[in-house]
């Protein structure tokens, strides 16, 4: 195997499962943790990671199917994408390209919290471009919530994100116009998403 990405919860490594290419994640090992509780830790996450891509696969969203879940080594082993990382791309795109790809953003993001699905970790180093298809990745940090809150801080993540990596103000406005559409309490959440940023910045004056 050949690893590609260390984070500080999990390697990922590049293999091959019955001849097909495909990615393995597996949860690191955390020493600072009691081994039982830690192990448990471990494969709830895992178990819980490879719940939501499922669930995110019936709600419509574009997602590695999963092939195996190995839950004593705390592994999933899951389709390798071989297509464009957004957030090296996007920025290169015309204009048209952009809102395109910020309506499908949107619409998958409706579907993901139309189903009680948060991701937690909404930024374009997270999704895929590949045949005209947008892959959402790495639920690690997912969830299931009904909680407008949630939803919101969700939204806002990759608000701040579009803001930090990429010249284009208007792809999160994008984004939001095709989530309203597809999301009855999309005008809820977005009125989150202010309040939020609002909250984020009274903070930033009282420090």
């Amino acid at each position: 195997m050949e690893m590609i990405k260390r984070g500080a919860e999990a390697e990922i490594y590049l293999s091959s499962w019955r001849g097909r290419k495909v990615v393995i994640k597996r949860r690191i090992r955390k020493k600072y943790r009691i081994e039982k509780i830690d192990s448990q830790i471990r494969e709830q996450r895992t178990k819980r990671e490879a719940l939501l891509i499922i669930s995110a696969r019936k709600a419509g969203v574009s997602v590695p199917i999963i092939y195996d879940v190995r839950l004593q080594r705390k592994e999933i082993v899951m389709q390798y994408i071989e297509g464009e990382r957004l957030k090296d791309v996007i920025d290169m795109k015309s204009k048209e390209w952009q809102k395109k790809i910020c309506y499908m953003i949107g619409k998958s993001i409706a579907n993901l919290h139309k189903n009680s699905i948060i991701h937690g970790d909404l930024t374009t180093s997270n999704m895929i471009y590949k045949n005209g298809k947008l892959y959402f990745i790495d639920f690690g940090l997912g969830s299931k919530s009904k909680e407008i809150e949630d939803m919101g801080v969700d939204l806002h993540l990759l608000m701040e994100a579009f803001k930090s990596a990429h010249r284009n103000e208007a792809l999160f406005e994008w984004v939001t116009e095709a989530y309203m559409k597809n999301f009855e309490n999309g005008k809820k959440v977005l009125k989150k998403v202010e309040e939020i940023a609002k909250r984020g910045r009274y903070m930033r004056r009282v420090e």
